[in-house]
């Protein structure tokens, strides 16, 4: 297994529209290890076109509990039961992420009770550890350590920047959050930021399309980062590539891949990539673009 990040699903928020990209998930393939990190709708159809088979899953991390980084963590790991699953899987996420896994078993009880009966299928239940995370470092095994940041992702105070650290590479993902200078001593010298992103111009034309109106502006505002400000992020951590994820929009025929450069720009002259649903980024390759 070569290392690799997929980007798996590339839009900030919970709404899909037409044609349009999948919420955010991403799979990271490191020490021959294949690790989901976030599971917004779209996430099991995003593997299996990276050519995952389903029933390898072994490791899930989720950043925090927003629709559009969990809603399809369920669904993701009871299709793979389906699709052969039998060895055990973990589950690192926030508080309450128990609670999410308890809740869609309870509600899909009687489709695995039967399938356990009808078709001979292991205990989903006993297949799955959920493991509750804080800040620090989360686990370290076989040369592959995980520590977590809390952001600034007001009003969820449980959402956590991630660190994969591997003799293959280091990479980081932000998580969902606003403008959080402190990023950059926690993304140190990775080799990759993946990092979230808003357009400013693209802002006021999200909203009226969504609705919502001032509120879902103060929130997008007080919540998230633009692009230049990532890059800022970027350029103070001295990281090798920076990758401009968990777009908003991601949807607007408007705004245009020249523009997310543009603003990254600003601040941050190294290799940069634009998300997109299903786009490969090599660990280590450190060309600009």
């Amino acid at each position: 297994m070569s290392s690799r990040l997929v980007l798996l699903g590339s839009k900030g928020g919970p709404a899909i529209r037409p044609g349009g990209p999948w919420p955010t998930s991403s799979l990271l393939e490191i020490g021959g290890r294949r690790i989901v990190i976030d599971c917004g709708l779209g996430v099991t159809r995003g593997l299996t076109s990276a050519d995952v088979p389903l029933k390898a899953l072994d490791l899930i991390v989720i950043t925090h509990l927003h629709s559009d980084h969990v809603l399809e963590l369920g669904p993701l790991i009871h299709t793979a039961w389906t699709a052969g699953l039998a060895a055990p899987v973990r589950v690192f996420g926030p508080v309450g992420t128990r609670a999410y896994w308890h809740g869609f078993l309870q509600a899909m009880a009687f489709d695995i009770d039967i399938r356990i009966v009808d078709e001979g299928r292991p205990d989903l239940r006993a297949l799955v550890e959920v493991i509750e995370y804080s800040e620090g470092k989360i686990f370290s095994e076989n040369g592959l350590t995980l520590s977590a940041l809390r952001v600034d992702h007001p009003p969820v105070t449980d959402c956590f920047a991630l660190r994969f650290d591997h003799a293959e590479g280091s990479v980081v993902f932000s998580s969902d959050t606003a403008y959080f200078p402190p990023l950059a001593d926690f993304a140190r010298g990775a080799d990759i930021l993946v990092h979230e992103a808003m357009l400013a111009e693209g802002v006021d034309r999200l909203v009226a399309r969504t609705g919502n109106g001032a509120r879902l502006k103060e929130h997008l505002l007080a919540s998230h980062t633009f692009a230049e400000q990532a890059a800022a992020v970027a350029m103070v951590a001295g990281v090798g590539r920076l990758v401009l994820h968990h777009l908003i929009p991601a949807d607007d025929p408007e705004i245009t891949e020249n523009q997310w450069i543009a603003a990254a720009r600003k601040n941050w002259a190294g290799a940069l990539t634009i998300a997109a649903d299903g786009l490969v980024v090599k660990l280590t390759d450190d060309s600009s673009d």
